[in-house]
This record gives structure tokens, C-alpha cells and sequence, in this order.
């Protein structure tokens, strides 16, 4: 299978995924507008499956209107289908999956996922209904699709300790592939939104990624007042004018529960809007020396 095929119906694509039941599949779930850390994850897939040892590449592109809380954000999310198939059938990816909201959602529809503990914190408090959204049509695709690896992000951090935990509990046979933040050359990170800020608030968006830098450089230098880091975060947010706080986290990796005291791993995180925009970052830190260790005498 060396040209493109591209599904918009998922009877179409279940049909051809019966039919072709050969070789290991990775997939790719991204809602379009493709930026280069898309490309990357689909990268790191095409690597993972090479077409010589049977590999197929599978992306899909579907604005998932579920995961949205404003209808308003949902109509501004920037789409580019044409352009997004031109730069996928470049990249090597062998099946695309584009459908409509009525072919997923059809008339009746009721059935969604909700997961408990660790959709309620961070992006939960601020979007209830978001990963109720994420893990039911990640649950579609995978069923769809039939992957063998699925490959997601770290910017998106607290979606990727939901999606291995959807795998885990559903018993979805495939694995979950983490790949790291793609940042401009200020450091932001690379995102859709990005192409709704205004100039003035492009300038001034790069003050996430400087804030998980100075929380970092203060995790180094020895500081473990899980409290003092929020208020350090929090502080350098706030010196930026046309930045608006919606949360700063220091939190368990795994459980995403606040860290009063920090140990040897951490996920530092925060979400920021600018104007209409809201934006969201994370640092996974987990290489830290216990700061009360003491050397083994000789």
C-alpha cells in the first residue's frame, strides 16, 4: 500500500481494516491544522513502522467538537484539510481518517467514556467536559483503526496520563508513544492556537515556557516547597501584561495531585490566556537528587 488512502466514512474504514489485517500499524490522532510537531510525531511512527517490514502509518484529522466547552472556541479552531492531506501524503503516511461529526456523533448517540481521578485537576477544573470528550473518541479511533502504538504529544501532558490510563483500564491492545514538546526558537510551544495570537501577543507568549524554566532552575538549585514554586510561577506569569493566569500546577507525574513537598520527579504545568487564545504548557521533571541525601561514607 504505497499511495495515500484517505477515509471519510467509518464504515469505509472499517471495511478496509478488515480486509487488510497484515503488519503493524501506528496512529497518529491529531485534530488538522498540522504544525511540524505533528509531523514529528508522524516521524517518529513512520521510523517505528517501515514499510519493508510491513509497517503502516495512520493518521486521522477530525476537529472533535466533544472535547470543546465553548461553542465559540470550537468555531474558531483553524481548519486546512487540503493542505493538511498534501503535507501527510508528503510525510509517508499510508491512510488517513477525516470523517464528519454526524459520522462519528450520528443522531442518538450516547455513549461517552469518563474516567474518574485524573481528568479532575488542571484542564478538568477548567474544562469539565474536555476528557469526557477525549477519551470517548480516542476510544472510537482506536477501535476503528486497530493501531498498535499510538503516538501523542507532551505538550498535551495531563491528556497523556488520560490516555494511558484509558488503555489500561479498557485493556486496548497497543501501546501509548510520549514524544517530546516541539518548541519554536523562543520556546514556545508549537500548537494550532498559535496562529490566532495577534503580534503583541505572540511576542508575549513565550513567558510560559520561561516560567517552567525558572520553576526548573529553582527545583535544581535545591527548592522543594511545592507552594513557593506555584507562587514563584504564578508571579513571573503576571509580570507579563497580556498574559491571563488560569492555573500553574506542581504535581505528581502520575496522579497529577499538587506536590506540597517534591521528591525526585515532578510535573510542572500552567495554562495562560491572551485575550481569546488560551494556551497550555508542561515540563515533566524526574531526574531530581533527593535533597536530604547524604554521601556514603567509605
Amino acid at each position: 500500500m504505497s499511495e495515500m488512502k484517505v477515509f471519510r466514512k467509518l464504515d469505509a474504514l472499517r471495511a478496509f481494516r478488515r480486509e487488510n489485517r497484515d503488519g503493524h500499524w501506528g496512529l497518529v490522532p491529531t485534530m488538522g491544522f498540522l504544525h511540524p510537531g505533528h509531523l514529528e510525531l508522524v516521524r517518529r511512527a513512520r521510523a517505528d513502522h517501515p514499510r519493508e517490514d510491513g509497517g503502516r502509518v495512520a493518521v486521522s484529522l477530525f476537529v472533535n467538537p466533544t472535547q470543546f466547552g465553548e461553542p465559540e472556541d470550537l468555531a474558531h479552531y483553524p481548519r486546512a484539510l487540503e493542505r493538511d492531506l498534501q503535507l501527510l501524503e508528503e510525510a509517508g503516511v499510508d491512510l488517513v481518517f477525516c470523517p464528519s461529526d454526524e459520522d462519528m456523533y450520528p443522531p442518538g448517540f450516547q455513549t461517552y467514556v469518563h474516567l474518574e481521578h485524573v481528568t479532575q485537576p488542571l484542564e478538568g477544573a477548567s474544562r469539565p467536559t474536555h476528557f469526557r470528550g477525549v477519551a470517548t473518541v480516542l476510544a472510537k479511533l482506536f477501535n476503528l483503526v486497530q493501531p498498535d502504538r499510538a503516538y501523542f504529544g507532551q505538550k498535551d501532558a495531563q491528556q497523556t496520563v488520560v490516555v494511558r490510563r484509558l488503555v489500561k483500564d479498557l485493556d486496548f491492545d497497543l501501546e501509548v508513544v510520549v514524544c517530546p514538546t516541539v518548541r519554536e526558537a523562543d520556546g514556545l510551544a508549537m500548537s494550532s492556537r498559535n496562529a490566532r495570537l495577534s503580534e503583541p501577543q505572540r511576542a508575549a507568549a513565550p513567558v510560559l515556557f520561561r516560567t517552567l524554566q525558572i520553576a526548573r532552575q529553582a527545583l535544581e538549585e535545591g527548592e522543594r516547597d511545592g507552594d513557593l514554586l506555584r507562587q514563584r510561577m504564578r508571579q513571573e506569569i503576571r509580570s507579563e501584561p497580556l498574559a491571563e493566569l488560569d492555573y500553574v500546577s506542581v504535581a505528581d507525574p502520575d496522579t497529577l495531585l499538587e506536590l506540597p513537598v517534591i521528591g525526585t520527579s515532578a510535573l510542572l504545568s500552567l495554562a495562560v490566556s491572551f485575550g481569546a487564545v488560551r494556551l497550555i504548557d508542561n515540563l515533566p521533571i524526574d531526574d531530581l537528587k533527593p535533597i536530604n541525601s547524604e554521601p556514603i561514607a567509605e
